[in-house]
């Protein structure tokens, strides 16, 4: 199971203003390829996403969101205050990894991403760490 960094997320309530100097003044371009299809459900997250790149990873802002665990019953929110991401070739794996390391996760398959089976978890400091697989 290999893990590659995929994006950072932020969330703000300024997802323009954000944008704007993620394009700017740090000079990273709009996301062009791998951009995840939000499912916009009411029930899950409808919030504004913007999508950049510097060529290799992805930045996300998005819209933050302190309600989104409630609706979805998740105990791991991870539009409250932003989160780090890796891609995995094997999420069942991974998950049997944090199982046997006693690490609780949220298990949010395909709920907010279409073709993104995506966990959720914290590191000891309590950051929120997303691991997600693109499935068929």
């Amino acid at each position: 199971m290999k893990l590659t960094l995929h994006h950072i997320n932020l969330s703000t309530e300024k997802v323009e203003a954000m944008d704007a100097f993620y394009r700017d003044v740090m000079q990273l371009d709009r996301a062009e390829s791998d951009l995840p299809a939000l499912k916009n459900d009411e029930d899950v997250y409808t919030g504004d996403v913007a999508f950049l790149e510097d060529g290799h990873v992805h930045l996300h802002v998005a819209r933050k969101d302190v309600e989104a665990g409630f609706r979805t019953g998740q105990i791991v929110n991870p539009v409250s205050h932003g989160h780090i991401a890796y891609r995995c070739d094997d999420l069942e794996a991974f998950k049997a990894h944090l199982e046997a390391q006693n690490v609780a996760y949220s298990d949010w398959g395909e709920s907010a991403v279409k073709g993104w089976h995506q966990i959720y978890f914290y590191d000891p400091d309590g950051n929120v760490i997303e691991v997600h697989q693109v499935v068929d």
